[in-house]
């Protein structure tokens, strides 16, 4: 089968310098069918505010113009991955309704006022459990308060920056809340992506296929495959490792989104 990535990011994120005709030239190469850029809203990240607030008029535009240029080569679609924290809900559901996005993934990035990247988020918590069970009652309160999202990004996120001798998220762990935002994510019609980035750094992807197993379980269908790339090197990074797990915990299908309607693609 041939894949999407749907969780690339380009020079249009503060985070990020790929270009999108490299971003796009490297997914060609590896095979892909289609790549979904997911740049970044992030309102009122902490300190970097205008790091991470697009211009979405000219990104919308040319996000256009590329997907008619490559239509005979590769599917590009237009996405956006936005950050929710509870006070910027309604400011996120206007930038999301103002665009043509074929996709968009919710994540959790900013906890409380401070992104775990820093390593501040932790100083607050005197332990693992504590710190890990704050975040997930984040995307408890986004999967609950928040609707006009397609699936809820890299479960899991915090796993990439403590500092614990022990970093896993593990389902058996938080089980409660997992089932809490997975039951809320399923009842909804929404989905969950898997991200391989964790396979870079962690060794399993994020969420940890445990998890990926429960929204199975509890009667999850749609999930997407990304890389969360920043560089062309990442782009489906080891997609078929994940390809394997998904069938194997028993997906038939993995899916991507077109104008926001969930497109499957069996794997084979």
């Amino acid at each position: 089968m041939k894949m999407f990535d749907s969780h690339v990011h380009s020079l249009f994120s503060g985070d990020s310098e790929m270009d999108l005709n490299t971003a796009c030239t490297a997914s060609i190469e590896k095979g892909l069918e289609g790549i979904a850029f997911t740049d970044h809203l992030d309102i009122d990240y902490p300190d970097y505010d205008e790091k991470f607030l697009i211009d979405f008029e000219k990104y919308s535009t040319v996000m256009d113009e590329l997907k008619s240029q490559l239509s005979s080569r590769l599917n590009v679609l237009k996405g956006i991955e936005v950050g929710l924290q509870p006070h910027v809900l309604d400011a996120t559901d206007e930038v999301v309704n103002k665009y043509s996005f074929d996709f968009v993934i919710a994540s959790i990035h900013i906890i409380d006022g401070t992104d775990p990247y820093t390593g501040e988020y932790f100083k607050a918590y005197s332990d693992k459990n504590t710190a890990f069970t704050r975040y997930l009652t984040e995307i408890l309160h986004g999967v609950e308060n928040f609707r006009n999202y397609d699936v809820i990004g890299h479960i899991g996120y915090i796993r990439r920056y403590c500092n614990y001798e022990d970093n896993s998220l593990k389902y058996d762990d938080y089980c409660d809340i997992l089932d809490s935002i997975l039951k809320g994510v399923i009842e909804k019609g929404k989905g969950i992506e898997v991200n391989t980035s964790g396979y870079r750094t962690l060794g399993t992807p994020i969420p940890d296929l445990d998890i990926v197993k429960r929204y199975r379980e509890l009667g999850g269908e749609i999930i997407t495959t990304g890389s969360d790339a920043h560089a062309p090197e990442h782009i489906a990074y080891n997609f078929s490792t994940i390809k394997k797990a998904l069938l194997d915990i028993g997906f038939n299908y993995i899916a991507h989104f077109e104008n926001r309607k969930p497109v499957f693609t069996k794997i084979t």
